[in-house]
């Protein structure tokens, strides 16, 4: 903090620079220049942005910020020193606006545009156009500023950055340092560029000639060795892989170490080597320059930008004349004007030569030389590499005895100029590098054909020239190519041994298209002229551009010397259109100066102004018809050339003529508009794509002629990407700003016809509309967008009263018309461009100052429009109820007052024509949930609604009653909207899904069903969101229960989402309980998905019959009861939460809630949680309800404690049922929650401390079961009941007495320690049954006056404390039986303390008695049946006289399952609990409980039988 404070100073003293600048306002001294101006209120912008910046901690940002804040401070102090020269101080502003230009873009702020001085522009005294092109200029800037220092992060020099962007041109400086490598003859060094992932060379190579002694064989060019590979362009930088490849190639003997003479050969050209280097990230410009240094080669290299002319005059000192230049193979991406070539790239490729005689393969050499037509050999017209002379003859590298061998050399042929007779011609292939046509030898590979015959005849081209030379030529002169015996032309034979080349044209003189060569040609051969017109547009670009003076020279010559016809005007001028269409791409780009050179100095046809302009007009004319528009498109686009063209051509008609047709020729220009003025005006969808290129021209073509439709339809047919459509809505905003009230008068009395009128008013609004919705201009284009609004607003203005005036009587109302002017309206008063509140204090200070609050004055005119409606009022209801909304939620006080009052007008006009305002009510209902949802409304707006409609229906006579209602019930939805907005986007999950439901609460209550649902869905994907696929199962439970099984239709409301194809209620709810049952599936809640399936079996059983869906859901069924019974379910524990104090927000404030805890989840945890998600709440430390003052305060409070959820088994299980079936109720289907805390009541007693110590028990109902909807209810009820806690206590007192009774009964081995403990405990005197308390409170007449309703449960606690001695004394009495001698003492002192407990209980409550085990074994252990009887009745019996009941299927499972059969333990535990259920009725039951033994002893023999 102390670093940041540092610097805020720094940055405030900088302020303090600003003479007599108020620290309140942005207002300056007007003596100041308006730059420094501009700098004080930008350095107070950026300040507040800083300051939010190290708020949210964006540090990369914050530094950024910071460095700009100190440059403008700095140089806003050089500026007012007053001291810089005129040439500096100009820099240096250049410098400040592109430095504030810069910042405001990457801080969000607005584009601020200037004149040629750097000094903003003023809007009022600014035309339109010129307002747009600075905007476009200022943003192009910014954009070029952002690249900068884009690059300047990723540390790359900004200087080399802007070169390499300002040149599609490239070149890869070379510079070989030295080939260290023992050689040991002279060799050539050959260097390349190569694709590896095209395997191909991609340029020439540099070739230096190495001496044996290590040194160039040019001394000379010793430390001077420097090539450039040129012509690489954007294609090659963005290649994956660029290889820069070094092969070396011996010259000399064809075995190094062959010393034998006879043998002895020179001169031979054999492969030693090759080095390869990665160059990739050189070309990408990741590296400046790289040394390359292996075993044997030394090189640096360095990319430089341009062509070859840029580098020299720009890198004198890397490249001058002497360097060597290694061109791309094939032309550069943009071929400069002026680079003339003609150079034929020929490769050798590979071959396959026969043995012959011999046992191994031949040496083979291929000699490469150029012959004329003649047979002459041409001179020193091959080059081997850059940086070598040119050869009259080619050897290639011989491979050792190769059958096969492949070279992958390459050669330039470049221009016309001997061969040792030595050596011995074997075989001999040629090709024709011109053909028959005229044209060149077609680029890609050759397969030629090897000839055979004497050398001498060899050696003599005339012997072999008139041949095929390929085998394709072979075949198509009707001979075989693939014939196993040899074929005999003339005086040779061809072999079967095969010989491939490549070659590569890469010409400015010669082509190989014959289309282009008939045409340049056209003359010779007129009757292919249509032929050759049509072909051109087919030619390769690269082709034409070549020939382009030529080919335009060729094309005008048409033109005119065939002057009187027509024939070939349309093809020509297709022709035109394409070569222009080829200047305007990227490719051939720097062709325009050319173009525009040859249209200037070259182009003399003087009269082609004539028939372009007809062709151009007879294609507008036809613009619908099929196969036109593609082509008037393209004659669109290429429109300005055409029109330069035109005006030349007519220019120099003047000059020869003077001025001689000038009225002819302003007529064909004037039905030429026309024409283009009609095309636009129509509504053909063939020609969409041709008005956009149109655009243009048919501004010109409005002022000549104004239709406003043309422009209101091409806007709105026009799309948002256009190129024109910036420069179109630009210049229709200058003619409507320049319109006054009587050119709007005007243009109304020029449309005469009412459905004219109606017309263009309806697609004004709908462009209007269009442009706002879809804004033109780019958000930071401020004063654009404020110019724009403005204009608009007042046309809009002036067309409402046109509505006013023309549109409004009983006869005249058109309520689409209307209904567009509202929608428009909203939509203009709803643009983000005009919301003030979200923009900083001082933009919305300097838009109120130029502009006014537009929205003001647009809501007004709305309000004044909807009160002049009257009786069409209710043609509007409820349409309109949405547009009005979305206006009066605007934040705007003095808006929200004027407009509100319209929903009151909206109720009147419905309530009189139908008695009822429901489909007000309900439209509004619906549009206010999206439109708050969607961020709009407040607190301040739900008050005003409240009040302004509540003053309006109360003075209604008949809307009082009802109107209220509906507007109590509107706020309350407001509020629950509200809260569920500022919580939606929280990462706070449960405040999320808290507010979802009381939003779909709402909605239930007031039966809106499909928003009902729509929240359902929410809500189900924040659970999703969460993993609660419980609660995520009854939430669309919810939505389940709303279908029927039934072939009733869906609503389209019942199917909110896409993945839910049901045509029918009862497909729906199938799908839906599918889902369903798969969320409980994964939630662990089998017992709910086994309730679905038995409902969706029924359907597929006696519904559907669908027993395929049947048998797949009873496996499911039967899996889950499996899961039940085997699979161990953590049990989730439950937790009371309070949210006490005002800090908190109103949908938790206040209240308490039960919240399911997560698996395994401990308190600790939750408790961590909770904090997290409300980091400034305090935890309170007692479990106490709190008071009004912490309630009250504005803290916030949160109170937690662990809950336990009460048992509320179904009534199905009325036997006793397995604990693991059991266990999922104790956890789920759960409303009621006992939470117990110590209370001391009176004086704390010093002997005894729990004298007066009582148990508190809580109980907390939720307003539903937990699991549900929601992992947490709220707390309805809380019950706190002292009396029904000790009966409860006393209860579970009993229980533990006799469940250890019954431990030791079964177990005779263990241990005493524990019952000791449990007696002595109870027995104490100081406890004395620890009911001494009980009789205090509840045993009093006091009590029982003021509490008469308790007078059963006291009873009954007064039998639980009788109850309590048999438990005790047969407790006591195994403990003397187990007991030792050294524990007799304490024994017998308990029995004493018990005798004393049982006299004083039997004495107040009456004496209970119990069968004794031991006496009930001694029965059921002899195999009469009657004994067991008797047994039976004697346990019934004693349980009936006491009022109570014993389960005696406890006892019997665990003493007597040894000594009974099983069927007789059947029966005993069936008399246990028909002995339970009959002690509510004592008497008389003798006789039934009788008979029911009677039938359980015939069927229990009958079993026993059988087994």
């Amino acid at each position: 903090m102390h670093w940041y404070h540092g610097i805020v100073g720094l940055c405030v003293s900088g302020f303090r620079l600003v003479k007599s600048a108020s620290h309140q306002h942005e207002t300056v001294i007007p003596n100041e220049l308006p730059l420094i101006q501009e700098v004080t209120t930008t350095l107070r912008e950026w300040s507040i942005i800083w300051r939010q910046l190290y708020v949210v901690n964006n540090r990369e940002m914050f530094c950024s910020v910071r460095h700009m804040i100190y440059d403008l401070i700095e140089w806003r102090s050089q500026i007012l020193s007053g001291t810089l020269p005129q040439d500096e101080l100009k820099e240096l502003k250049k410098k400040v606006t592109a430095k504030i230009d810069y910042g405001n873009r990457i801080l969000d702020l607005d584009l601020v545009v200037r004149d040629e001085d750097g000094n903003i522009l003023d809007p009022e005294q600014t035309s339109t156009i010129s307002l747009f092109r600075a905007h476009e200029i200022a943003s192009k800037q910014v954009e070029e500023r952002l690249q900068e220092e884009k690059s300047q992060k990723q540390n790359i020099d900004i200087n080399r950055q802007a070169k390499f962007a300002a040149t599609p041109s490239f070149a890869l400086f070379v510079n070989l340092k030295n080939v260290v490598c023992k050689i040991g003859e002279d060799a050539e060094v050959l260097m390349s560029l190569y694709d590896p992932l095209e395997s191909k060379f991609i340029s020439e190579n540099y070739l230096v000639r190495w001496s044996s002694c290590g040194l160039p064989k040019d001394i000379d060019r010793l430390h001077n060795l420097r090539a450039v590979f040129t012509d690489l362009g954007s294609k090659d930088l963005k290649r994956e892989k660029i290889s820069f490849v070094c092969q070396i190639v011996r010259v000399g003997r064809m075995e190094l170490r062959d010393n034998n003479t006879r043998k002895l050969t020179s001169g031979l050209r054999r492969p030693f080597g090759v080095a390869v280097m990665d160059v990739t990230d050189i070309i990408n410009g990741k590296f400046n320059n790289c040394g390359f240094y292996t075993t044997g080669l030394w090189v640096t290299l360095k990319l430089l930008p341009g062509d070859i002319h840029q580098i020299r005059k720009e890198f004198p000192h890397l490249v001058d004349r002497s360097t060597a230049v290694a061109r791309k193979m094939g032309f550069p991406e943009i071929i400069m004007p002026g680079d003339v070539r003609n150079d034929i790239y020929v490769t050798l490729v590979q071959g396959d030569f026969d043995k012959g005689s011999k046992t191994t393969a031949k040496n083979v050499e291929v000699t490469v030389s150029v012959y004329d037509e003649d047979g002459k050999r041409l001179e020193s017209v091959i080059f081997p590499g850059a940086g070598d002379e040119a050869i009259s003859e080619y050897k290639s590298v011989i491979y050792y005895q190769v059958k096969q061998p492949r070279w992958f050399e390459t050669v330039k042929v470049f221009s016309v100029e001997t061969k040792d007779k030595s050596e011995k011609i074997f075989a001999l292939a040629f090709v024709k590098l011109m053909r028959y046509d005229g044209t060149t030898l077609r680029d890609g590979e050759h397969d030629l054909i090897v000839y055979k015959a004497e050398a001498k005849k060899l050696e003599d081209a005339s012997t072999y020239l008139s041949l095929p030379s390929t085998k394709i030529e072979l075949e198509e002169k009707g001979h075989s190519a693939t014939g196993k015996s040899m074929q005999n032309l003339g005086s040779c034979t061809i072999s079967k041994d095969s010989f491939q080349i490549s070659t590569l044209v890469c010409s400015t003189k010669l082509t190989q298209n014959v289309d282009l060569l008939g045409l340049l040609k056209w003359r010779s051969n007129t009757n292919l002229l249509q032929q050759n017109l049509k072909q051109l547009m087919k030619v390769d670009g690269g082709e034409v551009v070549k020939f382009l003076q030529d080919t335009l020279d060729a094309l005008f010559n048409i033109m005119m010397e065939n002057s009187e016809s027509e024939t070939f005007d349309t093809l020509v001028f297709d022709a035109l259109v394409f070569i222009i269409g080829l200047i305007a791409d990227r490719k051939f780009q720097h062709f325009n100066p050319v173009l525009e050179t040859y249209i200037k100095k070259h182009f003399s046809a003087t009269l082609a102004y004539t028939k372009l302009t007809k062709v151009l007009k007879t294609y507008v004319d036809n613009a619908e018809k099929c196969g036109i528009t593609d082509q008037l498109f393209k004659a669109m686009k290429a429109l300005e050339y055409i029109f330069k063209f035109i005006v030349r051509s007519r220019i120099l008609f003047n000059q020869l003529y003077e001025n001689k047709g000038e009225a002819d020729f302003r007529e064909s220009l004037l039905q030429l508009f026309k024409s283009i003025n009609e095309m636009m005006s129509s509504i053909s969808d063939q020609t969409v794509i041709v008005k956009v290129c149109a655009l243009q021209v048919s501004i010109l073509t409005l002022l000549l002629h104004p239709k406003p439709q043309t422009v209101n339809r091409t806007v709105i047919s026009m799309g948002r990407d256009s190129e024109l459509i910036g420069s179109f809505v630009a210049c229709m905003t200058a003619i409507l700003r320049q319109m006054e009230d009587y050119h709007y008068a005007h243009l109304i009395k020029t449309f005469g016809k009412m459905r004219s009128d109606v017309d263009f008013l309806m697609e004004t609004f709908i462009m209007f509309k269009n442009l706002i919705g879809k804004n033109v201009y780019p958000f930071d284009w401020v004063i654009m967008n404020m110019m724009q609004n403005k204009v608009f607003l007042r046309a809009i203005n002036q067309y409402a009263d046109m509505l006013n005036k023309k549109f409004l009587d009983q006869a005249n109302f058109e309520l689409q018309l209307w209904n567009n002017y509202f929608h428009l309206a909203v939509a203009f008063l709803t643009q983000e461009s005009l919301q003030l509140e979200n923009f900083s204090s001082a933009k919305r200070a300097k838009i109120l100052n130029k502009y006014g609050d537009m929205r003001r004055q647009i809501g007004f005119e709305i309000r004044d429009m909807w009160y002049n409606l009257g009786q069409h009022k209710i043609k509007f209801i409820p349409e309109m109820v949405g547009p009005i909304l979305e206006m009066t939620l605007i934040p705007e006080t003095e808006l929200r007052k004027a407009t509100i009052p319209i929903f009151f007008d909206m109720m009147q006009c419905e309530f009189h024509s139908t008695r009822s305002f429901q489909m007000f009510e309900k439209e509004i209902i619906t549009k206010l949930d999206h439109e708050v949802e969607g961020g709009r409304g407040d607190e301040q707006y739900k008050v005003l609604f409240d009040k302004i409609l509540l003053e309006h229906c109360r003075k209604h006579k008949y809307l009082a009653k009802s109107g209220e209602t509906f507007v109590k019930l509107v706020v309350r939805l407001m509020e629950r909207l509200l809260d569920y907005r500022t919580i939606m986007h929280d990462e706070n999950k449960e405040n999320h899904m808290s507010c979802t439901v009381n939003v779909l609460n709402f909605y239930k209550e007031i039966e809106r069903e499909e928003m009902y649902i729509r929240y359902l869905y929410k809500l189900c994907d924040l659970h999703k969101e969460c993993d609660n696929y419980t609660e995520a199962a009854y939430t669309l439970l919810l939505h389940a229960k709303l279908l029927k099984w039934s072939e009733e239709a869906c609503a389209a409301h019942l199917t909110q989402r896409d993945g839910y194809q049901a045509a029918t209620q009862g497909q729906l709810k199938d799908q839906l309980y599918q889902e369903i049952i798969h969320y409980f599936d994964k939630g662990k809640m089998w017992e709910e998905a086994i309730a679905l399936g038995k409902e969706l079996a029924e359907q597929y059983e006696n519904e559907m019959f669908d027993y395929e869906q049947l048998s797949e859901l009873l496996r499911k069924q039967a899996q889950f009861y499996e899961n039940i019974v085997k699979v161990i379910r953590p049990k989730p524990d439950y937790f009371a939460v309070g949210y006490y104090g005002q800090g908190f927000p109103t949908f938790i404030r206040n209240k308490v809630f039960i919240y399911r805890g997560k698996e395994y989840e401990r308190r600790e945890d939750f408790e961590a949680r909770l904090l997290t998600q409300f980091p400034n709440a305090e935890k309170m430390k007692t479990t106490s309800p709190p008071g009004d003052d912490i309630k009250n305060s504005s803290g916030q409070y949160i109170q937690c404690f662990t809950v336990k959820p009460k048992l509320d088994l179904p009534s199905k299980f009325h036997r006793p049922v397995s604990e693991q079936i059991v266990s999922f109720y104790r956890v789920n289907e759960v409303q009621r929650f006992e939470y117990s805390r110590p209370v001391r009541k009176g004086e704390k007693n010093p002997d005894n401390e729990f004298a007066n110590m009582w148990i508190e028990r809580t109980i907390y109902v939720t307003a539903y079961k937990l699991p549900g909807i929601l992992r947490w209810f709220e707390v309805k009820s809380v019950e706190i009941s002292p009396l029904e806690n000790a009966i409860e206590t006393m209860q579970l007192t009993n229980d533990k007495i006799n469940n250890m009774v019954q431990q030791h009964l079964n177990d005779p081995n263990l241990p005493i320690n524990p019952l000791s403990m449990l007696l002595n405990g109870i027995v104490d005197p100081a406890v004395m049954g620890g009911f001494t308390n009980y009789e205090k409170a509840f045993f009093t007449e006091k009590y029982m006056h003021e509490h008469p309703e308790d007078h059963d449960k006291i009873e009954k606690l007064k039998d639980l404390i009788a109850w309590q001695i048999p438990f005790l004394a047969e407790g006591i009495r195994i403990h003397g039986e187990k007991v030792t001698e050294a524990l007799r003492p304490f024994h017998e002192r308990m029995e004493a303390c018990f005798k004393q407990l049982k006299d004083k209980v039997e004495k107040q409550y009456g004496a209970r008695a119990v069968v004794s085990y031991l006496l009930a074994f001694c029965f059921l252990n002899m195999w009469n049946f009657s004994k067991l009887q008797a047994t039976v009745y004697f346990l019934v019996c004693s349980l009936a006289c006491s009022g109570t009941t014993l389960n005696v299927g406890r006892f019997t499972a665990g003493v007597l399952a040894f000594v009974i059969p099983t069927s007789y333990l059947q029966l005993l535990l069936q008399l246990s609990g028909a002995a339970k259920n009959l002690v509510t009725f004592p008497v008389g039951f003798c006789s039934a409980f009788n008979l029911s033994v009677t039938h359980w002893r015939k069927k229990a023999k009958r079993q026993d039988r059988a087994s």
